[in-house]
């Protein structure tokens, strides 16, 4: 099992940053990679950005591509998600979720709580 805290989530103005942070425990050894996710209301929920573990190998969602950069830090098990030039469309939940990621694509074994972005002015 694959523990996951996520904290950084808020209220920020149009144009502002914000940076989550999603700690994981546990059986660490048995996932590979981490990812972001993103739910608004009434819509499904998206993949934003992933990365591989001991890597800097990290994907993109258009939506959020030269705006959101992930990170890791494998010391101390922590992933990141920077985000600038918010707008509204990007008030959602947030997830991060931890899994495998191979050939065939990323696939999330684990979630977090979630943590709530609010782009409003």
């Amino acid at each position: 099992q694959v523990q996951l805290v996520e904290s950084g989530g808020g209220l920020v103005q149009p144009g502002g940053s914000l940076r989550l942070s999603c700690a994981a425990s546990g059986s660490i050894s048995s996932i590979n990679a981490m990812a972001w996710h993103r739910q608004a209301p009434g819509k499904q929920r998206e993949i934003v950005a992933s990365i591989l573990r001991g890597s800097s190998v990290t994907t993109y969602s258009d939506s959020v591509k030269g705006r959101f950069t992930t990170s890791i830090d494998n010391a101390k098990n922590t992933v990141y998600l920077q985000m600038v030039s918010l707008n509204p469309e990007d008030t959602a939940r947030y997830y991060c979720s931890a899994g495998m990621w191979s050939i065939g694509g990323y696939e999330p074994g684990y979630w977090g709580q979630g943590t709530q972005v609010t782009v409003s002015s």
